[in-house]
């Protein structure tokens, strides 16, 4: 590491500092940039100043560098979004008691969506444990290494130097592993301090090295069950990231059908042939429908864990004895157990290799960018070929109406990959926002040619544990992952009200993004769910606010949108390039009824939609 030079109060001639000795954070911060890792996500306290003063060092060094949120759950979900397009560990921390506290939800979050993530926390000094130290969170204070114990995948204490390493390591390799997600080290301040004896001891490297397995006999079969289908759906789930490009190609190649969960939405190309929607929450019939034809005799299901959001609701129409269920995370069957076959393995080596055999098998031919069966009686007779620019009947008739001064949010929806540039990437928070955009917003996708990996979406949202504000962090966490990349936050205004503050660390990040804002002055969701399930209409009002006035106050551009010309007119290259995000403070229509009638069934209630999802 260069030693820095400083100039004295007393003379103008620089000044050698003496050597650092590296302690235990800095030995922390080594591991993180041997995984190319390039940001630790958190906010600074005196129990933590040890990682803050390692980072600083690694920051000079052109290393991990400190990135300070606002709130250390919006910490967490930028760690999130980071993993999320990266493909590299998230790192968030938090100071001892209240910062860790804070951390919970995030990392909760990350938990239920199975996101790799290493989490520090400080603790007051060993030696004062006991003893009613400021924010004590020890066994003996408020316990924080209980309260993480039921969110994380690994979770301990540091109680000497000698556990240190090795514990590091072990929570590296607990959050990569098998069934990843969030792993928790909390570390007393005086161990943090102590000097690092030597150097990394573990090839964290090689520890972590993703492998290719899978079972050669599984997987003959799931060849022979493709190979005798005369009707065939697959079904994309979250986790098919490398492989979906391939599936997408032995859909063409086959002519099956192609449905996606909510969480696999952005991992397929909604101007695919085969595709038929969405399965789940804000789904499209026309996925349903698919799944029910009798002619169809397996389904594939790919990379999903089949919870209520994935699974319609555990609906029979996916989770029957035609189920083929094919994943990496062993876990994932324990809620398919109808299934007629279980796959596990490494998701693109399994259907590399089905691809490669299928097509020796079938004599396919290669024209173009699309893969066609030479002499093929598979799964194209039947499947009706559905109007661009999704494949679903209600998506396909919508007529966006100029003027006026509140927007319809499924016209919002559809028009957005109108105006914004192919493969921007869009993160949608939880509420209302993800019912319209799950139903009808479909990024365009250049992603069409099998060699091209599609190892991240264009469409993210944090699915299974649902937490309002997700989206604001984990937009930034994108950004500042994938340089040059169009990122729009699609975000409530119950969110913002939650996690707004974040939009700053956009600002001083200077990341030119854009925050869209559906602004109905109400919790959409909980207004429309008491009405559609005929409860109290209470507790839901929020006032009125301009959000671009908000964003200017915080040094951001804002604008208010009252219409789709409004929109259309904006300058898109203009805000894309501008030194900084944009809030767009879009006014919608807040009477239009979202396409949540699959989940107002799961809450036991009958009230349905007007579009039949």
């Amino acid at each position: 590491m260069a030693i820095p030079t400083v100039v004295s109060k007393s003379t103008s001639l620089p000044q050698a500092q003496p050597a650092h000795t590296m302690e235990l954070g800095d030995l922390l911060v080594s591991y993180l940039r041997e995984l190319a890792i390039d940001y630790v996500f958190g906010v600074p306290g005196g129990a933590i100043e040890p990682l803050y003063n390692a980072l600083a060092r690694s920051a000079r060094d052109h290393g991990p560098r400190a990135v300070v949120a606002r709130h250390e759950c919006g910490a967490a979900f930028m760690a999130d979004g980071y993993y999320r397009r990266s493909g590299k560990l998230g790192v968030c921390c938090a100071t001892t008691g209240p910062g860790a506290t804070n951390l919970i939800t995030g990392v909760a979050s990350a938990y239920e969506n199975r996101i790799p993530m290493l989490v520090i926390t400080a603790q007051t000094a060993l030696r004062n444990f006991g003893r009613g130290a400021l924010q004590e969170s020890s066994c003996t204070g408020i316990n924080t290494l209980g309260m993480f114990q039921h969110c994380t995948r690994y979770n301990s204490l540091v109680s000497s130097p000698e556990q240190f390493e090795h514990k590091l390591v072990s929570a590296l390799m607990a959050a990569c592993g098998p069934l990843p997600g969030p792993a928790h080290l909390s570390i007393p301040l005086d161990l943090l301090r102590l000097p690092a004896t030597a150097g990394r001891s573990y090839d964290i490297g090689q520890l972590l090295q993703c492998n290719r397995l899978l079972d050669p006999d599984k997987v003959t079969e799931l060849i022979k069950h493709i190979l005798q289908a005369s009707k065939l759906v697959f079904v994309i789930g979250e986790s098919c990231g490398e492989a979906a490009s391939t599936l997408q190609a032995l859909a063409s190649m086959l002519g099956a059908a192609l449905v996606a969960t909510p969480h696999g939405k952005g991992l397929v190309n909604a101007s695919h042939p085969q595709y038929r929607g969405i399965l789940g929450f804000a789904g499209h019939d026309s996925a349903r429908q698919c799944l029910l034809d009798p002619q169809v005799d397996s389904i594939i299901v790919v990379g999903a864990g089949l919870g209520e959001w994935s699974s319609n609701g555990w609906d029979s129409a996916v989770l029957n004895s035609k189920l083929i269920h094919v994943d990496h995370i062993v876990q994932n069957f324990t809620r398919s157990p109808m299934a007629k076959l279980h796959v596990l393995g490494n998701l693109r080596a399994i259907f590399d290799y089905v691809f490669a055999t299928v097509r020796v098998s079938e004599d396919i031919y290669e024209t173009g960018t699309n893969y066609l069966p030479a002499a093929a009686n598979h799964a194209t007779a039947g499947f009706e070929v559905l109007p661009t620019p999704a494949r679903c009947p209600d998506v396909a008739t919508v007529s966006p109406v100029p003027g006026g001064n509140r927007i319809h949010p499924r016209e919002l929806m559809l028009e957005l990959p109108r105006l914004l540039p192919a493969a921007s990437r869009y993160v949608v928070d939880s509420g209302n926002g993800l019912a319209w955009a799950v139903h009808y917003l479909h990024p365009r996708d250049r992603r069409l040619r099998h060699e091209q990996r599609v190892e991240r979406g264009l469409f993210f949202g944090a699915f299974e544990f649902a937490s309002m504000g997700w989206a604001i962090g984990a937009a930034i966490g994108m950004a500042l992952a994938g340089s040059g990349d169009r990122i729009v936050c699609i975000t409530g205004d119950g969110s913002l009200l939650m996690s707004g503050q974040e939009i700053t660390v956009a600002i001083e990040e200077r990341l030119p993004m854009i925050f869209l804002i559906l602004n109905d002055s109400a919790l959409g969701m909980v207004k429309h769910g008491q009405r559609l399930a005929g409860a109290e209409a209470t507790a839901y009002s929020l006032p009125s606010i301009d959000f671009a006035a908000y964003a200017r106050s915080m040094g951001a551009a804002g604008q208010v949108i009252r219409n789709l010309d409004e929109l259309r007119n904006l300058d898109m290259a203009a805000v894309f390039s501008r030194s900084g995000p944009t809030v767009l403070d879009v006014r919608i229509d807040g009477e239009a009824v979202p396409p949540i009638a699959t989940r107002m069934k799961i809450l036991g209630d009958q009230a349905g939609s007007s579009d039949g999802t």
